[in-house]
């Protein structure tokens, strides 16, 4: 028996967005204590919420402090965010998985079609070094869908990648190669290549261990070293279930049931305006069974189309109004 297709992928206005937004926080609200706590001490009482507008965003660092959950319990699976031994990671914690499963399958469809019709190579090898990564259980999940047998990780085998993909390149076999940004550098500094099948994946960081660059920076020169006229990039974090998805022009766009938001640096519950920089909200539906609205520490800029850019960090000491909730 097939699952019930989720909520949030059956949306196809804004009218739909709407409907089920309202509907996911009038649900969080009530089944999530921490979500709830943090409404009720900045007076955000359900009955003044009937937009989206009126939605307030719960601080991404509470996933590091609380557990921020919409269910009752034990977790069938936690996602963990990256870090040093020393710092406090983030938890995401789901009752099931199909959520997840479904929406970064319908994104990725939505944006590159088919999985089976990709080649789909990951070097991921710091996200391969720790255990509770959300993005590699997602590739874990595309590259097995792909069916293709050069499918797969490649950690720091960096020889074994260049000869994969000179192999494709003569098949003109349509490949994705998704990579963190360190890794895909020292692949551009050891190999120089000229691709026209294949599509190198930027999912951005250095891990501390190369020197921060630009993303203008970083992909001129991973456009030179792989000989592609763009390189493309993926947004996501450990707190949100869904992907966003840039074709090379450092513009993200969003899968159907996500939005971002940037708001004021300065003022939590002031939304800046368009093209000006400002804290990026977003409100991800497919999150709901933890909290579908997160202020985030990025620091970026929405268009008039709905894409958004994604310009920095947001420094921890400008960031007012989020440590109202202590236990």
């Amino acid at each position: 028996m097939e699952k019930e297709l989720p909520s949030f992928l059956k949306i196809t206005s804004q009218a739909d967005f709407e409907h089920v937004a309202i509907s996911t926080f009038h649900f969080q609200y009530q089944h999530n204590s921490v979500y709830r706590s943090y409404c009720d001490l900045i007076n955000t009482a359900p009955s003044e919420v009937k937009t989206t507008q009126d939605i307030p965003y719960l601080p991404i660092r509470f996933f590091k402090s609380h557990p921020v959950q919409s269910f009752t319990g034990k977790p069938q699976k936690t996602f963990t965010s990256s870090g040093t031994t020393t710092s406090i990671n983030a938890q995401h914690h789901l009752a099931n998985l199909h959520n997840y499963e479904a929406s970064f399958q319908a994104s990725f469809e939505q944006f590159y079609g088919a999985p089976k019709d990709w080649v789909i190579l990951a070097l991921l090898p710091s996200y391969m070094e720790r255990e509770g990564s959300s993005l590699i259980y997602m590739m874990n999940s595309l590259i097995a869908q792909s069916q293709k047998k050069q499918s797969g990780f490649y950690l720091d085998d960096l020889t074994k990648l260049q000869a994969v993909l000179l192999e494709l390149e003569q098949q003109k076999q349509p490949t994705l190669l998704l990579g963190v940004s360190f890794a895909l550098l020292e692949f551009t500094e050891k190999y120089s290549m000229k691709l026209s099948s294949t599509i190198i994946m930027d999912t951005g960081g250095m891990k501390g261990r190369r020197k921060e660059l630009t993303r203008e920076e970083l992909h001129k020169t991973l456009q030179k070293g792989f000989g592609t006229s763009s390189i493309h990039s993926e947004y996501g974090m450990t707190e949100l279930l869904s992907q966003a998805y840039s074709k090379g022009n450092g513009r993200f766009e969003c899968p159907n049931w996500m939005q971002v938001t940037p708001f004021e640096t300065n003022d939590p519950f002031a939304p800046s305006q368009t093209e000006k920089i400002g804290r990026l909200n977003i409100i991800d539906l497919a999150n709901q069974e933890s909290c579908a609205f997160i202020a985030t520490d990025d620091l970026g800029r929405l268009f008039q189309d709905g894409s958004f850019e994604v310009m920095g960090r947001l420094d921890a000491s400008d960031i007012r109004g989020c440590n109202l909730l202590v236990y």
